[in-house]
């Protein structure tokens, strides 16, 4: 399908409330993954706008977010798809995960727009097939389906949740049989062997009317406080702000539980768009582009006689001689030093490092 017929109607939701922790010390809660050029010189934040900007007929996008980053976002956003874009800042009064803040932005927009919601910090190699699978997807949205975007496994990963394809219901989507958790290793290599499940990437499109139903059906409490928190807040205004006290009775819970899994209807389109969540150090070594010995170096740092190393500072000179397979992160005010393949278990550091009220955590 040629670009920009089809996709007026289709307004991006970009979740960018996420802390990044895992990727700490780099990703703080000042200065999340997001807003920060991890992969590329665009930050996270900005390369999700530009595969949904309006040069490629999508309509202005909606951007759910920290108040706390409002001004940066707005910069970044900016930098992208430029001042006058008619763009809008939804100012998340606190998080309470993807259900809540997806039942904000469905009231913010009109009842009959479509919903492109994607999180901010996932890295797309291939934007046209990102494009493509939009395509596919929207007359089943129209219709009233709840589609998700299934991520062709390349590998068998236990850190996604997958998603079982049923039935084809149109050319290159399917109903959605079952959603599954995280496999342990010998599970998740059955079904990438299988070729019908796809991982679960967190992409959704939707009608604003249909998602605002579904949550009514199963998570009423979650749209009772977004219609409170939303009530005399104007559509057009360019930052929306919440009130607070209302939004904070909304449960902390994701769409996927919510709604995804509970509602009818709900189809998934496979998609093969070199996506990452880039949500370890592990997997930013994976997307990264390495030297000769495997090393993908950033900042100011240097390897000799070393293999397969990340290496990256903001701060100080990091020089490596002679290691193997090791993550090494530095700012002005932290080292991170771990064995690749461990990366996950940063968040047992940070819950230390929590404990121990420690200012590099800010």
């Amino acid at each position: 399908m040629p670009e920009n017929t089809t996709r007026a109607d289709i307004v991006p939701v970009i979740l960018s409330g996420g802390a990044g922790t895992r990727l700490w010390p780099l990703s703080r809660p000042a200065a999340p993954k997001q807003l920060l050029p991890l992969a590329g010189e665009r930050t996270m934040l900005e390369e999700t706008l530009a595969r949904a900007a309006p040069v490629h007929g999508f309509a202005a996008p909606l951007i759910v977010l920290n108040a706390r980053h409002a001004d940066t976002v707005e910069h970044q956003t900016a930098n992208v798809i430029g001042i006058d874009a008619g763009h809008r800042l939804l100012l998340e009064p606190e998080g309470r995960s993807t259900a809540p803040a997806i039942a904000l932005a469905a009231l913010a927009c009109p009842t009959d727009a479509l919903l492109l919601v994607m999180p901010s910090d996932h890295l797309v190699r291939s934007p046209a097939a990102f494009h493509a699978a939009v395509d596919r997807a929207a007359p089943l949205a129209r219709d009233g389906w709840l589609v998700t975007f299934g991520i062709e496994p390349d590998a068998p990963h236990t850190g996604y949740g997958y998603i079982r394809r049923g039935t084809e219901i149109a050319p290159g989507a399917y109903a959605v049989a079952e959603f599954v958790e995280k496999p342990d290793r010998r599970t998740a290599t059955a079904y990438v062997a299988s070729g019908d499940y796809a991982w679960n990437g967190g992409i959704f499109l939707f009608r604003a009317d249909r998602i605002l139903e579904e949550l009514g059906r199963h998570q009423p409490d979650a749209l009772r406080a977004a219609e409170a928190a939303m009530a005399g807040e104007p559509r057009d205004a360019a930052r929306l702000r919440p009130d607070a006290a209302a939004f904070r009775r909304a449960p902390g819970i994701s769409i996927d539980y919510a709604v995804m899994e509970r509602a009818g209807r709900v189809a998934v389109v496979p998609v093969d768009m070199g996506w990452s969540d880039v949500g370890s150090w592990d997997a930013l070594h994976a997307v990264s582009l390495p030297d000769e010995m495997g090393n993908a170096i950033e900042g100011d740092a240097v390897a000799l006689d070393s293999h397969n190393c990340l290496v990256r500072s903001t701060g100080p000179l990091v020089a490596a001689l002679g290691v193997s397979n090791l993550i090494v992160v530095a700012t002005p005010d932290a080292v991170l030093v771990l064995p690749r393949g461990r990366s996950e278990e940063v968040k047992s550091l940070i819950a230390a490092l929590q404990a121990a009220e420690h200012p590099a955590l800010g």
